[in-house]
C-alpha cells in the first residue's frame, strides 16, 4: 500500500476563530467537526480541491492547550513559510483572498514554476499560493 501524508496539524489559539478564517476567508470546507471532551474537538479542514473520496492532505486544527504549544501558534516554522497552496487559478484565488482582507506579504512574482504570493493565515503562519505561470 503506498502511504500518504493525510493530515498536517496546525496549532490554533481558537477552533472557531480557526474556522471560520480558513471556511470564510480562504474558501476551505470544514471537513469534521468531531468533541472529542469538554475542551477538544477533532477539526479537519481541507481546501476546496480535496477529492470527493478525502484524498489529499488536510490540516487538523489543534487548539494549544500549554504555554510550550501557545508559543508555537503563528511560528511553527521559525518564520518561514510552512504551508503551500497549489491553486489552478492563481488570480481568482488571489482576487478572492484579497476581497477577503486576507494579509498579503508579499505580492504576486513569476518562478519557474509559477506565480506565487505569500499570505499570512489569521496567526500570521505563512502561505505560498502557487499556480500557473502569470497570464
Amino acid at each position: 500500500m503506498p502511504q500518504t501524508i493525510a493530515q498536517l496539524a496546525l496549532v490554533v489559539d481558537d477552533y472557531d476563530d480557526a474556522i471560520r478564517f480558513y471556511v470564510d476567508k480562504l474558501n476551505f470546507i470544514l471537513v469534521e467537526d468531531t468533541p472529542l471532551s469538554d475542551t477538544k474537538r477533532w477539526v479537519r479542514i481541507a481546501p476546496p480541491g480535496t477529492l470527493p473520496d478525502g484524498q489529499g492532505c488536510q490540516l487538523l486544527l489543534a487548539k494549544a492547550t500549554d504555554d510550550e504549544q501557545r508559543s508555537r501558534v503563528g511560528n511553527q516554522t521559525g518564520g518561514r513559510v510552512f504551508l503551500f497552496l497549489n491553486t489552478d487559478d492563481f488570480w481568482r484565488d488571489f482576487r478572492l483572498m484579497v476581497q477577503n482582507g486576507v494579509q498579503i506579504i508579499r505580492e504576486p512574482v513569476a518562478q519557474p514554476y509559477g506565480t506565487v504570493a505569500v499570505f499570512a493565515d489569521l496567526y500570521g503562519n505563512l502561505w505560498d499560493l502557487i499556480g500557473p505561470g502569470i497570464k
